[in-house]
């Protein structure tokens, strides 16, 4: 599918999906990519960019068929004093991810508390017996 950002470059504008799929994915080096989210319609990305001149944090890359808005900061803003409940709805958004990345990191840090424990019980039960 066709790279929409990606990244490591830098990023002035955020996006829109008007239509069809687009992967989230994340490049380690030396590691194959891992895809962390699916996003569709409606869904919007790469809004860090508006607040922040920082890289972009992953690549998207379209999943057959996709259309997606581009919107830059001036226009944004502008939008915004327009209608105040857009900015209100992009940090629910944002929140709500930020939620979502907590609770699973609260679960991966809860199964490899679980693997260590099971590990020294296994390493104990192997002492004692």
């Amino acid at each position: 599918g066709e790279i929409v950002i990606r990244q490591g470059e830098l990023g002035d504008c955020l996006f829109v999906i008007q239509e069809g799929r687009l992967e989230v994915v994340k490049e380690h080096k030396g590691r194959p990519e891992v895809r962390v989210a699916i996003l569709g319609e409606a869904d919007i990305f790469g809004e860090m960019a508006i607040f922040e001149q920082q890289v972009r944090s992953a690549t998207l890359r379209a999943l057959g068929e996709a259309r997606v808005l581009t919107v830059d900061k001036k226009t944004f803003l502008r939008r915004v004093q327009e209608d105040p409940t857009l900015a209100f709805n992009l940090v629910r958004m944002m929140s709500q991810r930020i939620r979502n990345m907590s609770a699973e990191a609260g679960e991966r840090r809860n199964k490899e508390d679980r693997r260590k424990r099971a590990d020294r019980r296994q390493s104990k039960n192997r002492r004692v017996g």
